[in-house]
């Protein structure tokens, strides 16, 4: 420690920084670098040449990717990059700790040479697991004889978004762009949620991608894209599980992973996708540990900053019921629904007034667009298909406080944190003076 006068001019510095450390811990953001490390990989000289070394270069390519886990856990990419080069050191027999060596400088291709290959393994056709396929493959005849029944769960995501946990706990959220829904060790769920309207506030999943990784004797690595207007009733290997496509203004895929005892539904209301899916337990919470599970949605909900207080949005809205139609989030898209006609309109097919219910009316405030009643509706059918307790197919207002506490917890965590900041700006700012 440096005392008297030419020390306090450096303690003052250093307050400062660790009061603005503090104060933008909060929203800190980074840029997703995962094309720097697939970059890396292609040039090092351990993929070629006399002295080749498969292990050393996966090794020094995870390593690369591990560390753009903070930046990059909401990019697809990276979640497919890394099981891909798990998948690729197990089937090298590769250990994680060794020998690696520094990439070597990139140097451009002759025009005639043939573009790198891929980098993950090719997604191999006719993999699905079979019902006579080992026991390991069927999830339930897996288990040990002496184990308890598993206990199944189910997480849905729908409408402007809403979402309800595998806790059951029920959010409404803003998250635009691309979130993770889910992340384990078996498999990878991200959304890609777009605005309804120019302008709007008011967003909606457009599009859904399912990644299966590799297990065992029963499935290779598959992975199933949805978008607006694009819900193929296969993989994307061409290969099928579940239903087809029905006619009419509802389109649905319902995937079965037998081996995971782990059912996905995929719907497409209007011009919308919603997600609901029925898992054990035990896969919920097989996550992995050097993955930032905060970003794990079904799981730990939504963060605290993209959540949207119901109770709220309502109170604006009965305010505004007074005055005309109600346009809270949804601005000149509302189309003229006013709180009471969008009640009437959700209690056609939601008759009891639970939070299905009450995103119903949301939705239709928000966006004006009435195929949100149906997104509602089918959210809840799906609730009574996958959910494993009848008791709480419902979820009411009362439910939902519980719900607010952790992110209640962590805006008090922000709070203390910007507090700790200032005074710790005050007593270096009189030391100072």
């Amino acid at each position: 420690m440096v005392m008297g006068e030419r020390g306090r001019p450096s303690a003052l510095e250093v307050c400062r920084v660790l009061a603005v450390l503090f104060s933008l811990l909060p929203s800190a953001t980074l840029q997703c670098k995962i094309q720097k490390c697939n970059m890396e990989y292609l040039a090092s000289p351990l993929n070629s040449g006399p002295e080749k070394d498969v292990c050393a270069a996966l090794r020094l390519y995870y390593g690369c990717v591990v560390r753009t886990t903070r930046s990059c856990r909401g990019d697809l990419s990276y979640h497919a990059t890394k099981h891909g080069i798990e998948d690729l050191m197990k089937q090298n027999n590769c250990s994680r700790d060794g020998p690696t060596a520094p990439p070597r400088a990139r140097t451009p291709l002759a025009p005639a040479q043939p573009p790198p290959p891929q980098v993950l393994p090719p997604v191999l056709t006719d993999s699905q697991e079979r019902s006579d396929g080992p026991e390991v493959c069927q999830y339930e005849r897996g288990l040990p004889r002496s184990s308890a029944p598993p206990n199944y769960t189910h997480c849905g995501f729908f409408g402007d978004p809403h979402l309800r946990t595998f806790g059951d706990d029920f959010q409404t959220c803003k998250v635009e762009g691309a979130w993770p829904l889910i992340h384990n060790k078996f498999l990878s769920v991200q959304v890609t949620n777009s605005p309804v309207l120019p302008g709007s506030l008011a967003t909606a999943t457009s599009k859904l991608t399912i990644i299966f990784r590799s297990f065992q004797k029963c499935v290779e690595q598959k992975t199933y894209h949805a978008e607006t207007d694009e819900l193929p009733a296969a993989f994307a290997d061409g290969s099928r599980n579940g239903g087809e496509p029905n006619g009419g203004s509802t389109q649905h895929v319902e995937i079965q992973a037998r081996y995971i005892g782990t059912t996905i539904v995929v719907r497409q209301v209007g011009r919308y996708l919603t997600f609901a899916v029925r898992m054990p337990e035990e896969v919920v919470n097989s996550v992995e540990e050097e993955y930032n599970q905060d970003l794990y949605l079904c799981l730990h909900g939504c963060p605290a900053n993209q959540r949207i207080d119901f109770r709220n949005f309502r109170a604006r809205a009965g305010e505004a019921h007074g005055a005309g139609a109600a346009r809270t989030r949804g601005g000149p898209g509302a189309h003229g629904f006013t709180y009471q006609s969008a009640k009437a309109k959700c209690k056609e097919r939601l008759p009891v007034e639970d939070l299905y219910f009450q995103s119903c009316v949301f939705d239709l405030l928000s966006s004006g667009d009435i195929n949100f009643t149906m997104a509602a509706y089918y959210a809840f059918e799906d609730v009574k298909m996958l959910h494993s307790n009848s008791k709480r197919y419902h979820i009411f207002e009362k439910d939902a406080l519980s719900s607010a506490t952790p992110g209640g917890r962590d805006l008090r965590l922000v709070l203390v944190l910007n507090l700790l900041a200032v005074l710790l700006w005050t007593e270096c700012c009189s030391v100072h003076l």
